[in-house]
């Protein structure tokens, strides 16, 4: 539950009339605890029972406590407690916190899935449960929905359930144009009998559909074809050239099994980072390490048993003709390829420098790339966090974002408002941080149509805040997709003086504000507050027997109210709250008119006998601490844009801040998350590096060749570089998942390639025309391996969580596929000092 108010008894004391009568409060105190306390007199033993003893006399109605009597100071009159005191029930005040939906007060109510539930199906229960009490709601009381899970989750599911389906009809369209009707239909197949079965293992490991497991698929789509490519298009070929199904499939997989098995653990091992990551950023995006590991170990064993079993029955290649040539790569196509291979390997030394030229122009270009942690949601709503001074009082609070809300109603495209106050919301999304408790602090949910609306709506309400209230710091901002803390900009200075802590912060918001685009500019202790201290004569007081618990009594009594006892109703426990009545305790001066008990002189007497004056300093409400050493964070949003444009700016300023001794800067916010992030998948990272070489290097028994194929690695970026520049996406965590997988992908092509050269050499061919003929030969199944991988990326190109690592792959393996069909020879030749034969076409 959230927002619900507690109901109390108020005993609102009448001073005057308790001097008068001489009744004091501590009177009041005992006489309640007397007859409102549930207490055992004894118990009797009364033949074979034991038997309890509790009289009667516990308040039973809140009309009680009025006839409750009390005896004067002198013990000669007795009056009733209703004669000094106004008795009533009523929700506390200050409230705290507190609700509003569309407008009107509201209470919430959250629910969660169990561990290991169904979301989508608590959330279908849920609504069915709530139509049947509907008819058991009072008249005017309404419900309203801020967030339910389950819709959303459901939503986003068909949409990625749709991109699949896109995806794999593009992948299966593409195999048809290329590659003929019976063997696209053939590998189509494959890849959606790889896909079911995956979801059966996916299952039995505990992953559900979410965002990450099936934007993995989708991601997977294209390498779940490459081994099958490889094998039927080997099979074509063999029995393209008269050789029966039967023994076309067992050659085929006789030589290429263990090399694709190699290039499916490389990519495997490509993703293991992330799959090993013990942060929180690992825990949210390990499913796409599951997905990947199960889908392209399936799609291995279906491409060396399934698919030549199948293709020896369904694929169908007329024998050549007589007088036919015998080669089927003798066509235009392949021979232009291969003269230009001729042609790149024979003026190595110039081909080299041109590569090496564009690879230092990427690496540049890649450093002018913009960095960040998450992508911001699509979700169709958006928060709107407001603060006002610190010690500013909940009601006002809660009057400005009343007001806020009616403006936010009022503007096209929004549906539904939801407002809380006092603290942040409950939390409804995994990336959603609730605010602490404050009373300054108002957040608002928006609601709206459509992802296209935001755009419009957010800059209107932060303008109208920042016209109309100047004292707030309002920040209207969308839902990050990703592991998010308040503030994105975040410093933390750490010290033990909080008056040099506050210098320091000043002087780093005042760097912040030099940004066009920084704006929520705030420290989480807030503004220094008011205090006032009353000033105790210590000698007076000792005169008259007062100490200074009394003093801090009497002023509890006079103001907010002092809990002095408890009202049990049935079930319920309402705590009882003696306090001055409403026009004395809200006004600040009466408190030169307390009276305060002195047992010296017997009666109460005035409290400014014992305090000498009444002071106002500023104190620090709010301080936090980090290792138990006090530290202030300053910290700031981005209006528009990326964070890391502000933290760039800002760090190297901050960072030459003359700090006293002892004092100390770290930052914190997405660059923390982001580097802890960095940190847990590149520290793993090393070692599965270490395998994906020690792999090659088993394959192959050769350290030259697999210097060869991770010489062609690095290049990579060359398309990364192209990709995210001509986009003008940043190069955030997904890119960078996205760059490991374009290592494995490029390894496992890489791979095919040379093993094919040595089954040239050892078939006798020399090793120059060993390189032309593999690089013929494995031309098509590359380049499909490619196209299927970068077309299937084409329905992520607009997911806003996904665009960066879908445009990080499919523009690295375009790239990398000219890459692997030309540079990698290139190289070959150039390591192995590969001369040029003249027989060689």
């Amino acid at each position: 539950f959230y927002a619900v108010r507690p109901e109390v008894v108020y005993i609102e004391l009448d001073r005057d009339r308790m001097a008068q009568l001489g009744v004091l409060p501590e009177a009041i105190v005992q006489e309640l605890q007397a007859h409102n306390v549930v207490a055992d007199a004894g118990r009797v033993e009364v033949g074979p029972e034991f038997l309890t003893i509790e009289p009667t006399g516990i308040f039973t109605d809140v009309a009680d406590f009025e006839r409750l009597v009390l005896s004067s100071v002198s013990g000669t009159s007795q009056i009733y407690l209703g004669d000094v005191a106004t008795v009533r029930r009523g929700y506390q005040d200050p409230p705290a916190p507190i609700l509003h939906f569309d407008g009107k007060p509201a209470v919430g109510l959250g629910i969660s899935t169990v561990a290991g539930g169904n979301v989508v199906t608590m959330g279908e229960a849920l609504k069915v449960r709530m139509a049947e009490l509907i008819e058991n709601v009072p008249v005017g009381i309404e419900f309203g929905v801020i967030s339910m899970q389950s819709d959303a989750v459901t939503e986003a599911i068909n949409g990625f359930l749709v991109s699949l389906l896109q995806a794999v009809v593009i992948v299966i369209v593409v195999l048809l144009f290329f590659m003929g009707l019976r063997s696209g239909l053939l590998i189509g197949f494959i890849l959606l009998l790889t896909i079911a079965g995956s979801f059966i293992f996916l299952k039995a490991q505990g992953v559900i559909l979410e965002r990450i497991s099936l934007g993995a698929l989708i991601i997977a789509l294209g390498m779940l074809v490459d081994n099958a490519i490889v094998v039927v298009d080997g099979m074509l070929i063999n029995m393209g050239k008269g050789v029966k199904p039967r023994q076309a499939a067992i050659d085929v997989v006789g030589k290429n099994a263990v090399p694709l098995l190699g290039g499916t653990a490389i990519a495997i091992l490509a993703f293991a980072s992330i799959g090993t990551s013990q942060d929180r950023t690992g825990e949210f995006t390990r499913s796409l390490y599951t997905v990947i590991l199960v889908s392209l170990s399936l799609s291995w064993v279906t491409a060396v048993t399934i698919t030549p079993f199948l293709a020896t029955r369904f694929l169908k290649v007329k024998p050549p003709k007589e007088g036919a040539p015998a080669d089927p790569y003798d066509t235009k196509f392949y021979r232009g390829y291969r003269g230009f291979l001729a042609g790149a390997i024979g003026k190595r030394w110039i081909t080299v420098p041109i590569v090496l030229g564009i690879f230092a122009a990427a690496v540049y270009g890649f450093g002018t790339i913009e960095g960040s942690f998450f992508p911001q949601s699509s979700r169709t709503q958006f928060l709107v966090d407001y603060w006002l001074p610190q010690g500013t009082g909940i009601h006002q609070t809660e009057q400005d974002i009343s007001e806020i809300e009616q403006y936010a109603m009022g503007l096209e495209g929004v549906t539904h408002v939801s407002a809380t106050i006092g603290q942040g919301a409950m939390r409804f999304l995994l990336t959603y941080t609730p605010e602490k408790a404050n009373r300054n602090f108002g957040q608002l949910q928006v609601e709206v149509e459509s992802f296209e609306d935001i755009l419009r709506i957010k800059p209107q309400i932060q303008r109208y805040i920042e016209e109309n209230y100047p004292e707030s710091i309002p920040s209207v901002k969308r839902f990050v997709i990703g592991p998010a803390d308040p503030g994105a900009v975040q410093v933390k200075i750490i010290g033990n003086d909080p008056k040099e802590l506050r210098r320091l912060s000043e002087e780093v918001m005042a760097i912040y504000h030099q940004h066009p685009d920084a704006f929520n500019i705030r420290t989480d202790w807030g503004d220094p507050v008011k205090v006032v201290r009353p000033i105790l004569a210590k000698e007076q007081a000792n005169l008259n027997g007062i100490t200074r618990q009394d003093v801090a009594i009497a002023l509890m009594e006079g103001f907010e109210g002092v809990t002095v006892g408890v009202y049990r109703e049935d079930i319920d426990l309402l705590p009882v709250i003696m306090r001055a009545p409403e026009p004395e305790r809200l006004n600040v001066a009466s408190i030169t008119n307390l009276q305060i008990w002195s047992p010296v002189a017997g009666r109460a007497i005035p409290l400014t006998q014992v305090v000498t004056g009444f002071e106002t300093v500023w104190e620090d409400e709010i301080i936090t601490r980090v290792n138990r050493r006090r530290a202030i964070s300053v910290m700031c949003d981005p209006e528009e844009g990326l964070d890391s444009r502000i933290l760039n700016f800002a760090r190297p300023r901050v960072e030459q801040l003359e700090l006293p001794p002892g004092y100390e800067l770290e930052w914190w916010g997405v660059y923390k998350n982001s580097t802890e992030a960095q940190a847990a998948l590149t520290g793993s990272m090393p070692l599965f590096f270490l395998l994906m070489v020690a792999t090659v290097i088993v394959l192959f028994n050769s350290l030259r060749q697999t210097l060869v194929i991770w010489l062609t690695v690095p290049l990579a970026i060359i398309g990364v570089t192209i990709g995210l520049l001509a986009t003008g996406l940043p190069f955030n965590f997904l890119a960078m998942l996205g760059f490991l997988s374009l290592t494995g992908m490029i390894i496992k092509n890489s791979i095919v390639l040379i093993d094919e050269i040595n089954l040239q050499i050892g078939g006798g061919q020399s090793v120059y025309d060993a390189i032309l003929a593999s690089g013929t030969s494995r031309l098509r199944p590359v380049a499909m391996a490619a196209a299927t991988t970068v077309l299937g990326m084409a329905p992520l190109f607009t997911d806003p969580f996904f665009n960066a690592l879908a445009i990080t792959v499919a523009a690295g393996l375009t790239f990398a596929t000219i890459l692997t069909m030309v540079v990698l020879p290139v190289i070959y030749a150039v390591i192995f000092k590969v001369k040029v034969t003249s027989n060689a076409k």
